[in-house]
Protein backbone atom coordinates (compact mmCIF):
# COMPACT_ATOMS: atom_id res chain seq x y z
CA UNK A 1 0.00 0.00 0.00
CA UNK A 2 2.95 2.30 0.51
CA UNK A 3 3.64 2.33 -3.22
CA UNK A 4 0.03 3.45 -3.84
CA UNK A 5 0.55 6.40 -1.52
CA UNK A 6 3.76 7.30 -3.37
CA UNK A 7 1.75 7.50 -6.59
CA UNK A 8 -0.72 9.93 -5.06
CA UNK A 9 1.79 12.71 -5.82
CA UNK A 10 1.12 12.18 -9.56
CA UNK A 11 -2.41 13.46 -9.03
CA UNK A 12 -1.01 16.75 -7.77
CA UNK A 13 1.34 17.39 -10.69
CA UNK A 14 0.33 19.79 -13.41
CA UNK A 15 1.33 17.40 -16.19
CA UNK A 16 -0.70 14.55 -14.65
CA UNK A 17 -2.25 12.11 -17.03
CA UNK A 18 -4.01 8.83 -16.41
CA UNK A 19 -1.54 7.15 -18.77
CA UNK A 20 1.56 8.32 -16.85
CA UNK A 21 -0.01 7.26 -13.55
CA UNK A 22 -0.99 3.82 -14.91
CA UNK A 23 2.43 3.22 -16.45
CA UNK A 24 4.22 4.07 -13.20
CA UNK A 25 1.75 2.04 -11.13
CA UNK A 26 2.13 -1.09 -13.28
CA UNK A 27 5.94 -0.81 -13.37
CA UNK A 28 6.02 -0.53 -9.59
CA UNK A 29 3.80 -3.59 -9.23
CA UNK A 30 5.96 -5.61 -11.59
CA UNK A 31 9.02 -4.79 -9.55
CA UNK A 32 7.47 -4.96 -6.07
CA UNK A 33 5.53 -8.21 -6.41
CA UNK A 34 8.60 -10.38 -7.12
CA UNK A 35 10.47 -8.55 -4.36
CA UNK A 36 7.55 -9.09 -1.97
CA UNK A 37 7.39 -12.79 -2.88
CA UNK A 38 11.14 -13.20 -2.45
CA UNK A 39 11.02 -11.32 0.86
CA UNK A 40 8.20 -13.55 2.09
CA UNK A 41 10.08 -16.69 1.12
CA UNK A 42 13.28 -15.45 2.79
CA UNK A 43 11.36 -14.44 5.93
CA UNK A 44 9.64 -17.86 6.10
CA UNK A 45 13.01 -19.54 5.67
CA UNK A 46 14.50 -17.52 8.51
CA UNK A 47 11.57 -18.46 10.76
CA UNK A 48 12.04 -22.16 9.96
CA UNK A 49 15.78 -21.93 10.67
CA UNK A 50 15.18 -20.13 13.96
CA UNK A 51 12.57 -22.69 14.94
CA UNK A 52 14.92 -25.58 14.13
CA UNK A 53 17.71 -23.87 16.05
CA UNK A 54 15.42 -23.35 19.08
CA UNK A 55 14.40 -27.03 18.99
CA UNK A 56 18.07 -28.06 18.87
CA UNK A 57 18.84 -25.77 21.82
CA UNK A 58 15.96 -27.36 23.76
CA UNK A 59 17.34 -30.85 23.03
CA UNK A 60 20.81 -29.83 24.23
CA UNK A 61 19.34 -28.44 27.47
CA UNK A 62 17.29 -31.63 28.01
CA UNK A 63 20.45 -33.68 27.55
CA UNK A 64 22.26 -31.45 30.05
CA UNK A 65 19.50 -31.98 32.65
CA UNK A 66 19.54 -35.75 32.03
CA UNK A 67 23.33 -35.79 32.53
CA UNK A 68 22.93 -33.78 35.74
CA UNK A 69 20.47 -36.41 37.02
CA UNK A 70 23.02 -39.16 36.29
CA UNK A 71 25.83 -37.18 38.00
CA UNK A 72 23.51 -36.74 40.99
CA UNK A 73 22.86 -40.49 41.13
CA UNK A 74 26.58 -41.27 40.77
CA UNK A 75 27.50 -38.90 43.62
CA UNK A 76 24.86 -40.51 45.84
CA UNK A 77 26.52 -43.87 45.20
CA UNK A 78 30.12 -42.69 45.63
CA UNK A 79 29.97 -39.93 48.28
CA UNK A 80 26.74 -40.70 50.06
CA UNK A 81 23.11 -39.72 49.77
CA UNK A 82 23.32 -36.74 52.13
CA UNK A 83 26.25 -35.20 50.25
CA UNK A 84 24.60 -35.69 46.84
CA UNK A 85 21.25 -34.26 47.90
CA UNK A 86 23.07 -31.31 49.45
CA UNK A 87 25.35 -30.69 46.46
CA UNK A 88 22.60 -30.75 43.81
CA UNK A 89 20.07 -28.74 45.85
CA UNK A 90 19.26 -25.12 45.09
CA UNK A 91 19.59 -23.01 48.25
CA UNK A 92 15.77 -22.87 48.46
CA UNK A 93 15.13 -26.49 47.47
CA UNK A 94 12.18 -28.41 48.91
CA UNK A 95 11.80 -32.17 49.14
CA UNK A 96 8.61 -34.03 49.97
CA UNK A 97 9.24 -36.97 52.30
CA UNK A 98 5.89 -37.34 54.09
CA UNK A 99 6.56 -33.77 55.14
CA UNK A 100 8.14 -30.84 53.37
CA UNK A 101 11.82 -30.32 54.09
CA UNK A 102 12.94 -26.85 53.05
CA UNK A 103 16.44 -25.58 52.36
CA UNK A 104 19.58 -27.44 51.39
CA UNK A 105 20.98 -27.56 54.96
CA UNK A 106 17.80 -29.19 56.26
CA UNK A 107 17.83 -31.63 53.34
CA UNK A 108 21.41 -32.62 54.19
CA UNK A 109 20.46 -33.10 57.84
CA UNK A 110 17.50 -35.27 56.83
CA UNK A 111 19.67 -37.62 54.76
CA UNK A 112 22.51 -37.62 57.33
CA UNK A 113 20.32 -39.64 59.70
CA UNK A 114 21.46 -43.15 60.56
CA UNK A 115 18.75 -44.76 58.44
CA UNK A 116 20.26 -43.41 55.20
CA UNK A 117 23.98 -43.90 55.95
CA UNK A 118 24.12 -47.41 54.49
CA UNK A 119 21.19 -47.02 52.11
CA UNK A 120 21.50 -47.11 48.36
CA UNK A 121 19.33 -45.32 45.85
CA UNK A 122 19.26 -45.61 42.08
CA UNK A 123 17.11 -43.81 39.57
CA UNK A 124 16.90 -42.86 35.96
CA UNK A 125 14.78 -40.26 34.21
CA UNK A 126 12.24 -41.62 31.76
CA UNK A 127 11.25 -38.14 30.64
CA UNK A 128 12.93 -34.73 30.57
CA UNK A 129 11.39 -31.44 29.50
CA UNK A 130 12.47 -27.83 29.68
CA UNK A 131 10.75 -24.45 29.67
CA UNK A 132 10.80 -22.43 26.46
CA UNK A 133 13.24 -19.95 27.98
CA UNK A 134 15.54 -22.79 29.06
CA UNK A 135 15.84 -21.90 32.75
CA UNK A 136 13.51 -24.49 34.29
CA UNK A 137 13.24 -28.18 33.57
CA UNK A 138 11.68 -31.25 35.05
CA UNK A 139 12.27 -34.97 35.04
CA UNK A 140 10.40 -38.03 36.13
CA UNK A 141 11.22 -41.68 36.19
CA UNK A 142 11.68 -44.75 38.38
CA UNK A 143 13.71 -45.02 41.58
CA UNK A 144 14.70 -47.89 43.86
CA UNK A 145 15.83 -47.60 47.47
CA UNK A 146 17.68 -50.39 49.29
CA UNK A 147 17.79 -49.79 53.03
CA UNK A 148 19.51 -52.28 55.38
CA UNK A 149 18.02 -52.85 58.83
CA UNK A 150 20.05 -53.29 62.02
CA UNK A 151 19.80 -57.06 61.56
CA UNK A 152 21.25 -56.77 58.05
CA UNK A 153 18.04 -57.49 56.17
CA UNK A 154 17.69 -55.20 53.17
CA UNK A 155 14.32 -53.62 52.46
CA UNK A 156 13.76 -52.56 48.91
CA UNK A 157 11.11 -50.21 47.65
CA UNK A 158 10.53 -48.55 44.29
CA UNK A 159 8.44 -45.74 42.95
CA UNK A 160 8.24 -42.78 40.63
CA UNK A 161 10.20 -39.59 41.23
CA UNK A 162 9.55 -36.08 39.94
CA UNK A 163 12.25 -33.42 40.10
CA UNK A 164 12.11 -29.77 39.08
CA UNK A 165 15.43 -28.26 38.01
CA UNK A 166 16.49 -24.61 37.91
CA UNK A 167 19.41 -23.29 35.90
CA UNK A 168 21.88 -21.40 38.07
CA UNK A 169 23.81 -18.23 37.18
CA UNK A 170 26.95 -20.32 36.60
CA UNK A 171 25.09 -22.50 34.07
CA UNK A 172 24.76 -25.55 36.33
CA UNK A 173 21.43 -27.17 37.23
CA UNK A 174 20.15 -27.54 40.81
CA UNK A 175 16.88 -29.08 41.90
CA UNK A 176 14.26 -26.90 43.54
CA UNK A 177 11.72 -29.70 44.10
CA UNK A 178 12.13 -33.41 44.58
Amino acid sequence: MAFLFDHYKYFLKEDFSIWSFWKTFVCTLQINIPIMKASSIIFAGILVCLSCNKQREQEIIKEDIFNTEKEFEKMASEKGIAEAFYHFADKNAVINRDTLIKGKENIKDFYARERFRNAEVTWTPDFVDVSECGTLGYTYGKFTWKVPSDSGKVSEFSGIFHTVWKKQKDGSWRYVWD
